[in-house]
Formats: C-alpha cells, sequence, structure tokens
C-alpha cells in the first residue's frame, strides 16, 4: 500500500515524460493522502480534430477517490485500489467500468522497511531516473460548492517482488503500485478491459532501485 510519493513537480519534465498541453496546478510537492496532486487522463476534446488540443490533460485532484454517489465526500482508505477487486468493490466500480482510467506522475514511492525491527523509511524510484507512471482510475463528485477530481492508484501482490517484498512489517502482506511502462501509457488511457488487463503487474525489479529518504 502506498500513503506517501514524490510528485512530478516540474513543468518542462511533466510534458517531456508524459506528453501534455499546458498546466496550470502542479498540486502539492509532497503528497499524502487527501492532499491535492496531478493526475492524468484523456483529453475531453482530444478527437474533435484540432491540432491545438493536446491529447492528454493534467487535473489538480484528491487523492482518495470519491465515488460519484458520496453524499458528503468524505472517505478514508481509498487512496489505493486493490487490482483483484477493483471491478467489484462499490467504491470504485463504476468508474472502472466506464474506463475512467488515469496516469499519477510521480518520481518516487516510500514505503517503511521494517527488516530492521522498526519502519525505516525507504525510497523507491525507477533506475534509470525517469518518471514513474503510475496506474489509477479517477472520478468527479458534485459537492457543495462544485465538481471535485479525484483519483486513486492501483496495487498489485508482491509478495515474491525482490525489492517490494522487503517492506513493510513481516507479517503483512506486500502491496505495490503499477508502474506502467511508457509506451503503454495510451494503452491504459484508452483501451478496452481486454487491451490493459496485461498491464496490471508488478514492475520488474530490475527496473526499480530502493534507497532510504
Amino acid at each position: 500500500m502506498c500513503s506517501h510519493y514524490k510528485p512530478v513537480s516540474h513543468i518542462n519534465q511533466l510534458r517531456q515524460a508524459f506528453g501534455l498541453g499546458p498546466l496550470e496546478d502542479l498540486g502539492r510537492p509532497d503528497m499524502w493522502p487527501g492532499y491535492q496532486g496531478v493526475f492524468i487522463r484523456p483529453h475531453p476534446h482530444a478527437d474533435v480534430g484540432d491540432e491545438a488540443v493536446p491529447a492528454r490533460e493534467a487535473l489538480a485532484g484528491h487523492w482518495g477517490l470519491i465515488p460519484h454517489w458520496s453524499k458528503d465526500g468524505k472517505v478514508k482508505g481509498t487512496f489505493n485500489a486493490r487490482s483483484e477487486t477493483i471491478a467489484e468493490k462499490p467504491t470504485f466500480r463504476d468508474a472502472w467500468r466506464k474506463g475512467q482510467r488515469c496516469i499519477i506522475p510521480a518520481l518516487s514511492v516510500f514505503e517503511p522497511d521494517w527488516r530492521s525491527g522498526k519502519a525505516v523509511p525507504a525510497k523507491v524510484s525507477r533506475a534509470d531516473g525517469e518518471p514513474m507512471g503510475i496506474a489509477g482510475i479517477w472520478s468527479t463528485w458534485r459537492g457543495p460548492t462544485g465538481w471535485v477530481e479525484s483519483y486513486t492508484m492501483l496495487t498489485v501482490n508482491a509478495d515474491d517482488h525482490a525489492v517490494f517484498k522487503l517492506l513493510h512489517k513481516p507479517q503483512d502482506e506486500k502491496r505495490m503500485v503499477v508502474i506502467l511502462n511508457p509506451d503503454s501509457y495510451e494503452t491504459w488511457l484508452k483501451g478496452n478491459a481486454a487491451d490493459v488487463a496485461p498491464l496490471i503487474r508488478q514492475c520488474p525489479a530490475e527496473a526499480l532501485k530502493l534507497g532510504q529518504t
């Protein structure tokens, strides 16, 4: 489970790594659940044939998905979604079935390393130093003061992963966020359920770097 990550906060880096148009709000420089962060989704007018319209847009949203049917927008524990049950859980299933998939740009994620007997913050990043594109889904909720965008990160089991099996308490199930290959971004955002199924998997350990904060 990921509850802390470092977002990509440099505009040029976001444009180059994720093919974005103009950006306005980059959200917080250090992300925890409930904070406003950036997520990427297809631009709603990308298919109109206007070259001035970018294929993707970046929005600021609440990290922790708020389902459209929420009465008060107060939700807990929705910053991660288990990929095994995302199509069934009431909080996530509508966004999933509608194909409301997104990418969360991150430089690193942080998890507790318990190998010493106590929690030591550990940083996981890409070994090549490039930004991560984390698979997610998004939703829009209508609150008393207007529309609120929100998102969550998909996770998979990582009990056998060479990096993530070292993290969290020994007795806990190991989970890791789904880190997409850059060449699969378009498929994740626009593909159908059959197209995206192979993308929901562990990121190879050799593509990651584990370090201290």
